[in-house]
């Protein structure tokens, strides 16, 4: 029904999606010719299809024992050692889970998946555009509480989209996700072609854009809690899907493998939601109003 897909960012709440498309996508034959993924929705969309979502769980389990805390202030003193451990894990993670034989995995049986990441506006210096960025992404997330912000394309921002299939290898692939989730403080500045990237949330956390608007029906993945909508809602001739309630995992918290775990099993849950209402948004997608498809 799908021939699209759309994974929205989050960090850990992408575990939402995992749990949800484990669910979802065997019990309808979901085979989307395109995925479009920004940050760790990217990574989401990747490791369904290289490795999967409960040795990624175990993994991280095993990784976070060593990690008590999410910001080692002291460090700031101590040369070589970082604040923030969240690069080192996050990139670590990516190597052992898309790595290697479940990179060549992925290749092979994956469809078309494009990761969008940001340039900084042109007038700005890294810097002060990583400034201007953090600013403009809690105002469209605490204030306009925007599902498609504007602020960032606004000031400068521009995506850019590099699909998954044209990385030669892991390394490679590994580069263009860290690009895509790339989020200071957290992680350093990225850079490809010599010029600056960030996060793709910065210019659209949900990004629609990056698949064909004439490509069919398209499936959206959020991982935040849009209070506004119901469950399943339809807009723009989209049908979107969000998490029932707030998820247990944050987005940088890299000490709660519990909460990635609760967050997974949310997921499933929803899913299962979904498959009861999937008759009726089967049949019915084209007369079903804007705001809500009823299907919680």
């Amino acid at each position: 029904m799908f021939e699209q897909v759309v994974f929205a960012g989050g960090g850990h709440r992408c575990w939402w999606q995992a749990g949800f498309w484990e669910v979802v996508a065997p019990a309808i034959e979901l085979r989307p010719r395109v995925i479009a993924g920004v940050s760790a929705g990217a990574a989401t969309a990747c490791l369904l299809f290289a490795n999967d979502s409960r040795t990624a769980l175990a993994y991280y389990r095993e990784v976070l024992k060593g990690n008590p805390r999410n910001a080692y202030p002291m460090n700031l003193f101590r040369r070589g050692r970082r604040v923030f451990p969240h690069n080192e894990i996050y990139r670590n993670a990516l190597e052992a889970l898309l790595g290697g034989e479940h990179f060549r995995q992925l290749m092979w049986s994956a469809p078309e998946i494009r990761v969008q990441f940001s340039r900084i506006p042109r007038w700005l210096g890294p810097r002060s555009a990583v400034a201007l960025g953090i600013v403009g992404y809690n105002i469209e997330k605490y204030v306009r509480r925007s599902l498609h912000p504007g602020f960032g394309r606004a000031v400068g921002f521009r995506s850019e989209i590099v699909r998954v299939q044209d990385c030669r290898s892991d390394d490679e692939l590994v580069s263009l996700i860290i690009a895509s989730s790339c989020t200071p403080p957290f992680t350093p500045i990225e850079y490809r072609d010599g010029r600056p990237t960030m996060d793709g949330g910065l210019v659209d956390n949900v990004p629609v854009d990056a698949v064909d608007a004439d490509g069919g029906p398209t499936l959206v993945l959020t991982t935040r809690r849009y209070p506004e909508h119901a469950p399943v809602f339809i807009r723009a001739g989209r049908v979107y899907v969000q998490p029932s309630r707030k998820v247990a995992a944050s987005s940088w918290d890299y000490t709660s493998p519990d909460a990635y775990e609760q967050t997974w099993r949310q997921g499933r849950e929803d899913g299962e939601a979904f498959l009861r209402g999937f008759p009726s948004l089967r049949t019915g997608l084209g007369s079903l109003p804007e705001t809500a498809a009823g299907l919680a």
